[in-house]
């Protein structure tokens, strides 16, 4: 490499505008293009590697770093993963819901009656009561 090169290089480098570094916390992709990515976008991305092409051509084609392209796969993947992973609902839950709203009904029903038995036996000294388990 020739003197020169390096000399049109740092004079090309020092004309060019200020931008932030990706290493001094730019946000990635946006710091790089100028762009922000919609989830929408992101999906689409991801689609079209997952569809066979290929990671640099889908990088060069968006101007999204390659790197930024695989977090994004990994984030779709690993949601997929967990949203496979949930069971279907079936009559059980169901019940199991209506089954603890009746216990959250009969136990603020039960505080309620508590406090409204202590303040009736306030003004009475020495009011005897058994104490609550």
């Amino acid at each position: 490499m020739d003197d020169r090169n390096d000399v049109n290089w740092n004079e090309t480098e020092a004309s060019a505008p200020l931008t932030c570094a990706r290493h001094a916390g730019g946000g990635g992709a946006e710091a790089v293009t100028g762009k922000r990515f919609s989830a929408k976008k992101k999906l689409s991305a991801v689609q079209r590697l997952l569809r066979g092409e290929s990671l640099d051509a889908v990088s060069r084609d968006l101007q999204v770093p390659a790197h930024r392209l695989s977090e994004w796969r990994d984030q779709v993947l690993v949601a997929a993963e967990g949203a496979l992973k949930e069971r279907e609902r079936d009559a059980r839950d169901a019940e199991i819901e209506r089954l603890k709203a009746k216990v959250g009904a009969l136990t603020m029903d039960a505080e309620l009656l508590n406090a409204k038995i202590d303040r009736l036996e306030a003004g009475r000294p020495f009011a005897g009561r058994k104490s609550r388990p």
